[in-house]
């Protein structure tokens, strides 16, 4: 086996068997494992695990000739004769003065970004539905364009004037996202394909930036959910969308964690509500508050129909609480076309996440309620305070009064009279009368 310093270390021959190739084991650095029947043929291993066939040669011949060394196809993909066969079809032409990488008959290629893409979206299973169809998002709004383009045509310079395009078309925030994105994709094919560069990262090693993310002042609850309430009820003509928005406001759950709701988690006489997915991955159990049972009664009555008027006590709904026919999930997935409209007509900036960052700015600075019950309500990761973690969690019992209380309070705010004259003091996101 090779060595784990940074000298370079002595070959390794083994016959390339599928059982020799499974016995190859990662190290600190990438190594070779050269086969022992066709000179040029072996298995590079990566410290990650991954395993690819290569070949090494020099094109023209001798030793002036630069040493050249492509990646025929993983290990996983291919079986070891196959490989060793495409291995001495390309070792031929090197023999008769071509040179595979350049040749315009052979069938090497680096992949497309459409499949190195594909595969990036293949090596994480764990990965959340809403996070794919957001990457999915970005691929096709950012780069649809260059999904067709092998990967080693896409130049450092292109990425440089795309991120600054996507920049000022769609916002900093996106830019970013975009741009990380494709230096992710890039990365596995890199490891795979000897001699591919990725150009997000020349990029930054050249000077590029991603833009500075700033963490904005939220504006005061007493100045937003009034102006939010108004722009909600002009704009949102559907009542069961409308009660997406009403149930976010009254729990401070993620726009996600509101779509994904099921009846079968809900207990209206127990006054209950179970989330399963969470960002936290931890599943979340609420009170119910007397604002977010109404509006679970009506979507109770809606999904139900003639159902729940002839027998209300005895008729249990299921599925989604917000379902739509339209979608491949079956519940409703996005409500940021109504986003602009909504601010238009509240005269300021709105958001889904800003309920969320209202119900904590209610709980905290107006009602003064610990920052561990309100982390418990919200759902939020709670590892930096050590003494916070030895304590033990809060009970339903504990959270329903004050779940009440911030409910109360955030109707107060929502339903109060606000000057059309008054000056808005709050600093907003960037671009934010764009529709998304």
């Amino acid at each position: 086996m090779p060595g784990t310093s940074g000298k370079r270390t002595a070959k390794v021959k083994v016959g390339l068997t599928r059982r020799a190739i499974e016995a190859l084991r990662p190290q600190r650095q990438a190594w070779i494992a050269w086969d022992t029947q066709v000179t040029g043929f072996g298995v590079r291993v990566q410290p990650t695990g991954t395993k690819s066939y290569i070949i090494n040669y020099r094109p023209g011949g001798g030793r002036a000739a630069p040493n050249r060394r492509i990646a025929i196809g993983r290990v996983d993909s291919m079986a070891p004769d196959t490989a060793r066969r495409r291995a001495r079809e390309l070792l031929d032409q090197v023999a008769r003065g071509a040179d595979p990488v350049e040749s315009p008959t052979t069938t090497f290629r680096r992949p497309t970004l459409e499949e190195a893409f594909a595969e990036y979206l293949t090596i994480n299973p764990d990965r959340k539905e809403q996070t794919e169809r957001f990457y999915r998002a970005l691929m096709r709004n950012c780069f649809a364009d260059w999904l067709t383009r092998p990967l080693d045509t896409i130049a450092r310079r292109e990425v440089e004037s795309r991120f600054h395009l996507v920049s000022r078309r769609r916002g900093r925030t996106v830019g970013n996202h975009a741009i990380s994105l494709l230096r992710s994709v890039y990365r596995r094919p890199c490891v795979d394909f000897e001699g591919l560069r990725n150009p997000v990262e020349l990029w930054l090693a050249a000077g590029g930036r991603y833009h500075r993310v700033v963490r904005r002042r939220i504006a005061a609850p007493s100045e937003v959910l009034p102006r939010w309430r108004r722009g909600i009820e002009a704009e949102v003509i559907v009542p069961a969308t409308r009660d997406i928005f009403w149930c976010g406001v009254y729990t401070g759950l993620r726009v996600g964690e509101v779509f994904g709701l099921r009846w079968d988690r809900v207990s209206l006489s127990r006054r209950l509500l179970r989330v399963e997915e969470t960002k936290t991955g931890k599943p979340l159990l609420l009170p119910v508050t007397r604002q977010l049972a109404a509006v679970l009664e009506r979507r109770r009555a809606d999904c139900l129909g003639e159902r729940a008027a002839a027998d209300p006590a005895g008729v249990r709904p299921s599925g989604w609480v917000f379902p739509s026919p339209t979608s491949a999930s079956g519940h409703v997935e996005e409500l940021y076309h109504l986003y602009g409209r909504i601010s238009r007509a509240a005269g300021t900036k709105f958001w889904f996440h800003g309920l969320r960052n209202a119900f904590i700015s209610v709980a905290e600075r107006e009602l003064m309620l610990p920052r561990s019950l309100t982390k418990r309500l919200v759902n939020h990761a709670r590892h930096t305070d050590v003494t916070e973690d030895y304590a033990a969690d809060w009970t339903i019992r504990q959270l329903r009064e004050p779940a009440q209380r911030i409910a109360d309070r955030i109707e107060e705010l929502m339903y109060a009279e606000v000057s059309e004259d008054a000056e808005w003091g709050g600093e907003t996101p960037e671009g934010w009368w764009d529709d998304p």
